[in-house]
């Protein structure tokens, strides 16, 4: 077979070598638009308008933050083709050679969450689709498709990188058609949308709304990917610019985010749920049912195909010594049993809303401390041997408590400044002084880059240049 088509990846988390580094700009695009051509997008859109904000002001959270939120994770992803490393192992250097396992601990519980997120969505909005052909929504027939989607995930995840590639470099233009009409049939139909849906709120409450969505769903969405940002740019040639890289990765998340972010607000302008089978019932029916339930059906399937993958490099890079197809079937059984969670979860809104603001509470600090590092203390500039050498001889250290002091300043500076649904997500700078905004992704990060850079003045071992500049 071809070499730049299907093959099992044998990869784990040694750095690729040249010769493997095969993938293409237009090819990370594909990777990442199809990890976000998902309906989760629909409910991201929708939690504006259920949270009582207008249209417009849904609108401009989901264009103008993923703007920074994707941004901040193509970033990330310039790291790994820099170096051909993935990115807990990456994390090595700013948190030291047994110090990374925390926050590559935190990656894996976070990827089992989100493989049961991505899993609710095909399974509500399937039963949505087939109880119009008779089909009830009962708990075997739940589990039935749960078990079909999680086996295909699954298989996929494990068979690694290359088969990721190419099932986004087939599915992803075929999806694109979908979204072009379905957006089609729901703009264009009567009663659809409410385009003079305003807030109901005071002002005050207004921002402070606005502010809470853009942390959960406009910046947030864009931060909740870095951890794993690298683990697929790792395979692009270091001959290829950078530049390139970064910008095929942003728009390759940004386009799909915010366009499906808008589809389901428009929708939940009239239908005033962020439930997805309700949304699909009020708009879609006969053979357009069918098209959104391609489109659903492949959207958790690229998601957590990636998130099957990167859960077992976290795991491998905290120095687990398992196979890593064995270490994959492990993670697919437990994000098989978190699924669960969110299908049975009695508002699953409320749910998605307190698990995005739980992730942005560390994902703001280890993106701040990551960034400072590569790009300010180190200047692009890795020493990748040694990320791998023994923690008494790696120059980075065993534990780098510069970068865990500062990961926990900063997640406690962004708490202050923090305005969740929940009393325990409620900052007191936040709720007593800046009347309700929620400043606290922004905080983090910069809290934390500020603090790593303060506490690691030493300065960083010289090494040779990087291609791909």
């Amino acid at each position: 077979m071809a070499k730049t088509e299907l093959r099992l990846d044998e990869h784990a988390i040694e750095p690729i070598p040249e010769a493997d580094r095969d993938s293409t700009g237009p090819q990370q695009m594909w990777i990442w638009a199809g990890a976000n051509i998902a309906p989760i997008n629909w409910a991201l859109g929708a939690l504006g308008i259920i949270l009582k904000l207008g249209i417009w002001d849904t609108i401009a959270v989901i264009v103008l933050g993923n703007l920074v939120g994707c941004t901040l994770f193509a970033s990330f992803t310039v790291m790994g083709h820099k170096t051909g490393v993935n990115q807990m192992v990456l994390s090595r250097a700013p948190f030291g050679r047994r110090g990374a396992y925390l926050p590559a601990a935190l990656v894996f519980l976070m990827t089992l969450g989100w493989i049961g997120v991505n899993t609710y969505f095909p399974v509500k909005i399937s039963m949505g689709i087939l109880g119009q052909f008779g089909v009830p929504d009962t708990a075997t027939p739940n589990l039935i498709v749960i078990t079909i989607i999680m086996a295909l995930q699954v298989g996929i995840g494990t068979y690694g990188f290359y088969a990721i590639r190419t099932f986004e470099k087939y599915t992803v233009p075929a999806t694109v058609a979908i979204m072009v009409l379905i957006s089609v049939a729901a703009w264009s139909q009567p009663g659809v949308v409410n385009w003079n849906l305003v807030s109901p709120l005071a002002p005050g409450e207004r921002l402070a709304m606005i502010t809470l969505l853009t942390a959960a769903i406009g910046v947030g969405w864009g931060i909740s990917w870095v951890t794993w940002a690298s683990d697929y740019s790792r395979f692009v040639p270091s001959s290829q610019s950078s530049k390139s890289v970064f910008w095929y990765s942003f728009f390759g998340m940004y386009v799909p985010v915010v366009w499906l972010g808008i589809l389901g607000a428009t929708i939940a302008s009239v239908s005033n749920t962020a439930d997805p089978a309700k949304m699909v019932s009020a708009v879609f029916g006969g053979p357009m049912a069918v098209l959104v339930l391609a489109l659903v059906l492949h959207g958790p399937i690229a998601t957590n195909i990636l998130n099957v993958y990167s859960a077992t490099l976290a795991l491998l890079s905290m120095g687990i010594r398992v196979p890593r197809m064995a270490l994959a079937l492990f993670v697919g059984a437990a994000g098989y049993l978190v699924t669960f969670y969110f299908v049975f979860a009695p508002d699953f809104a409320q749910a998605f809303d307190h698990w995005m603001i739980g992730l942005i509470m560390w994902l703001s600090p280890f993106a701040g401390v990551a960034l400072a590092d590569f790009y300010v203390k180190r200047k692009g500039r890795i020493d990748v041997p040694e990320l791998y050498k023994s923690p008494d001889t790696s120059a980075y250290g065993d534990v780098n408590w510069a970068g865990i002091i500062a990961f926990f300043v900063g997640l406690f500076a962004g708490w202050l400044f923090q305005n969740g649904l929940l009393p325990v997500f409620q900052g007191p700078i936040a709720k007593n002084l800046l009347g309700g905004a929620d400043l606290s992704w922004l905080v983090g990060t910069l809290v934390a880059g500020g603090v790593y850079l303060a506490l690691s003045r030493k300065p960083a071992a010289a090494v040779a240049a990087v291609p791909g500049e």
